[in-house]
C-alpha cells in the first residue's frame, strides 16, 4: 500500500514530477537536504523517496521529531550520553546520529534546534564527528542528513535564533512540497487510497463516499494539507458518519482565511440544502 502511496504523491502533479526528477538527481549523492513545506505536505514521504532511491538504502533510515523532543533533552537524543553524564545517566547509551551510521537521518523541524546544540550539528557536517554528551572522546559517523521545517529559516537567522553558518551547510539542495491546494489533481486519488486503506485495515463495510462529499473535497484548500484529508477519511470510515464527519469540516469557519459556506459549495451541485446523504 505505501508503494502505491508514494505512486500518488509523485504523479498526478507537474510540481510533483518535477520534485521526483530532482530526487533522482540528487539522491545517490551524499548533499544534505532541506525540505520546506506546510505541516502535513509530505516531507517524511519526500526524505524516505531520498534515502530509498540512495546508495544508502539498505542501511537504517532514523528520523527525528526535534518538536516532540524537551529542549533539555533534544542534545542526548542527536548525540546520545556516557553513563554518569547526569542524574539517571545509569547506562551508555548512543544517540540518533550513531543509529543512522551509514544511513540517513531525518532531523524534522529543525528550527526548534536551540542555537548552543546548532554548533555540535555543524561540526558533525563538517567533520563528521562528534562527543556524546559527558564524554571524551570523539565519535566518527558516516550518515546523510537531511533536514526538514515548517518555518523561514531566514527569518530566523535575521532575528538570532538559527545560525547561518548551518543553514549555508544546510541548504545545498533545497525542495519546497507545494501544499496539497497547489495540487489538486491529487486530491482525488488520495481520497479514494485512503478511503480503501482504512476500510481495509478496521474492517468497515462502508458506503462509497457521496458525488457531494466528492465535489466538497475538490473545493477544500485542506490547510491541513494530506494529514488533515487522511484524517477526514480515517473518521468517516471508522464512524460510517460522513454528513457530520464533513458538516464539522465546514463548521471550522476558515478556509485559508475565508469563510466557508456548505451552502454555496452545494448549490454549485444543484443542491438546495446539506443533505449529503
Amino acid at each position: 500500500m505505501m508503494d502505491r502511496f508514494s505512486e500518488i504523491i509523485f504523479s498526478n502533479s507537474y510540481k510533483m514530477k518535477k520534485m521526483k526528477a530532482v530526487i533522482d538527481q540528487v539522491a545517490k549523492t551524499d548533499t544534505t537536504i532541506l525540505i520546506k513545506g506546510e505541516s502535513g505536505t509530505g516531507k517524511e514521504l519526500i526524505a524516505r523517496t531520498i534515502h530509498q532511491t540512495s546508495l544508502r538504502a539498505k542501511e537504517r533510515f532514523v528520523k527525528i521529531n526535534c518538536a516532540a523532543i524537551p529542549k533539555t533533552l533534544i542534545e542526548s537524543e542527536l548525540f546520545g550520553y556516557e553513563k554518569g553524564a547526569f542524574t539517571g545517566a545509569s547506562l551508555q547509551k548512543p544517540g540518533k546520529f550513531e543509529l543512522a551510521n551509514g544511513g540517513t537521518i531525518l532531523l524534522n523541524d529543525i528550527d526548534v534546534i536551540d542555537v548552543s546544540i546548532q554548533g555540535k550539528l555543524l561540526q558533525v557536517l563538517q567533520d563528521r564527528r562528534f562527543s556524546r554528551l559527558g564524554g571524551d572522546g570523539e565519535i566518527f559517523v558516516d550518515s546523510r542528513m537531511i533536514v526538514a521545517t515548517t518555518n523561514h529559516l531566514e527569518e530566523l537567522i535575521a532575528k538570532g535564533n538559527f545560525r547561518e553558518d548551518l543553514f549555508y551547510r544546510i541548504n545545498v539542495i533545497s525542495l519546497m512540497v507545494p501544499a496539497l491546494r497547489e495540487r489538486k489533481e491529487q486530491i482525488i486519488p488520495l481520497t479514494q487510497y485512503f478511503f480503501n486503506f482504512y476500510k481495509a485495515k478496521y474492517r468497515k463495510n462502508v458506503s462509497p463516499l457521496s458525488p457531494k462529499t466528492i465535489k466538497i473535497f475538490k473545493d477544500y484548500s485542506w490547510p491541513g494539507n494530506i494529514r488533515e484529508l487522511e484524517n477526514v477519511i480515517k473518521r468517516i470510515v471508522i464512524t460510517g458518519e460522513e454528513r457530520r464527519v464533513i458538516e464539522n469540516l465546514l463548521d471550522k469557519g476558515e478556509n485559508r482565511g475565508r469563510v466557508f459556506d456548505p451552502l454555496t459549495i452545494l448549490n454549485r451541485t444543484g443542491q438546495t440544502s446539506f443533505n449529503l446523504k
